[in-house]
């Protein structure tokens, strides 16, 4: 059976650190998916870049100065960078699922679930035999509370506290010989 997990926290907990620590740990795994960062302009949080593992292609994913739609909060969605750079390689393993390939995606928060094609290849990753690992927000929503409740998902809260040592737990247990 497949391992899903979703590590859920707060902003700031470390999320994306966790999994991008993950990734650099998996050593006979291959890894696809994406990461997301933030972009400061100073001290004042501007948007996010969205970056495909493994070396690939980054692009901004929503900013201030974006018009949208959509708009999440006060930041203009180009929802062409979900369908350029995230898409590709999750439907690539969604389709033709490799034992040693393992999904990071990072994550699956309110800017991502705009792209309505995401969601979809989400819901097929979810359905197909392919390790996943995901960030979620904390905040209820439809979509993520339904992964959240699956049966066959495992959700792990990310905390400053746990943050540091998740990583190492997380690719021992993923890690195949």
């Amino acid at each position: 059976m497949p391992t899903r997990i979703l590590l859920e926290g707060r902003p700031g907990a470390g999320k994306t650190t966790v999994v991008r620590r993950l990734a650099a740990l998996l050593r006979a795994r291959r890894v696809v998916g994406f990461t997301t960062e933030e972009i400061r302009q100073g001290s004042t949080r501007a948007g996010f870049a969205l970056e495909a593992l493994e070396g690939g292609p980054r692009a901004v994913l929503a900013h201030v100065d974006f018009p949208g739609p959509p708009r999440v909060g006060r930041y203009g969605v180009d929802l062409g960078v979900m369908e350029r750079l995230a898409l590709p390689p999750l439907r690539a393993a969604a389709a033709s699922p490799v034992p040693e390939e393992l999904v990071l995606i990072d994550e699956l928060g309110r800017m991502e679930l705009a792209c309505t094609e995401f969601q979809d290849t989400v819901r097929h990753l979810f359905e197909s035999d392919i390790d996943i690992v995901a960030t979620v927000h904390a905040k209820n929503d439809p979509f993520t509370d339904a992964l959240k409740q699956r049966a066959d998902t495992e959700l792990i809260q990310v905390t400053r506290a746990n943050r540091d040592a998740l990583p190492t737990d997380l690719a021992a247990r993923l890690e195949r010989p």
